[in-house]
């Protein structure tokens, strides 16, 4: 994989061993997804911001009826076409599709929203190329939890924030937070954040337990669900087009 689609910080890929735990959180939002939001009748599905495509390949197979995947940088789009070549690919900007109005029945931006500089812009393209019933997922780092000084980031958003900047073209029908399971928990219950951990030091330089727990963590050990979202790690907006 890094051979043909470097590794930059500013994406998430599967396969590369110290990049595990941040791999399987973003995994896990997709899993709940297609978990909670997708089946057969579903019909065109958009990721928005797909990245290195595993989502949108996730999408796909869960049985989503035609899955798009929309990116803006062409190294990126080779990659997914040849790894995942069952998704159809358009190279574009997230705030200015192409697409016509009304043309996705689930429409998916995880991880996104915080690259922006025009992220009113993008809710409102989310809005207007979402068909009347459709569902809209978006995530974002938690800004009140995520580590800061990533450069890649033009904004990062709290919980109200976040709700605020969506509910401005959309109906949010549910907000929830991202948060580490029990096992997660129990190691940090003795060694501390293992996102702290992860970071301190290069991971050559890791001791075995983080090691260990790095490349076991999987989509299992984290938990979605609604509550006091200023400690969730990571934020979770579900949204409609507006009836009215």
């Amino acid at each position: 994989m890094t051979e043909t689609l470097p590794l930059t910080g500013e994406r998430t890929a599967p396969g590369i061993w110290h990049e595990n735990y941040w791999f399987a959180r973003h995994e896990a939002a997709y899993r709940w997804i297609t978990a909670n939001w997708l089946d057969s009748e579903t019909g065109r599905v958009l990721d928005a911001g797909c990245g290195e495509g595993y989502g949108a390949d996730l999408l796909s197979q869960a049985g989503a009826g035609q899955v798009f995947g929309l990116d803006y940088e062409g190294t990126t789009l080779r990659h997914v076409a040849k790894v995942y070549p069952q998704v159809n690919l358009v190279q574009g900007n997230l705030v200015q599709t192409g697409f016509a109005a009304e043309s996705f029945n689930l429409l998916v931006s995880l991880q996104t929203i915080e690259h922006l500089w025009e992220q009113p812009r993008f809710v409102t393209e989310c809005a207007r190329i979402a068909a009347p019933g459709a569902t809209v997922v978006l995530s974002t780092p938690n800004r009140l939890t995520f580590p800061s000084g990533n450069w890649y980031h033009t904004k990062e958003l709290t919980a109200p924030e976040f709700v605020e900047l969506v509910e401005v073209e959309l109906e949010v029908v549910q907000t929830l937070g991202l948060w580490h399971g029990d096992k997660l928990l129990a190691w940090e219950k003795e060694h501390g954040s293992c996102v702290d951990a992860q970071l301190a030091s290069d991971h050559a330089d890791w001791p075995a337990d983080l090691v260990q727990l790095v490349t076991e963590t999987s989509h299992d050990d984290f938990v979605i669900r609604p509550g006091e979202l200023d400690d969730s790690l990571d934020l979770i907006v579900v949204a409609r087009p507006r009836t009215t």
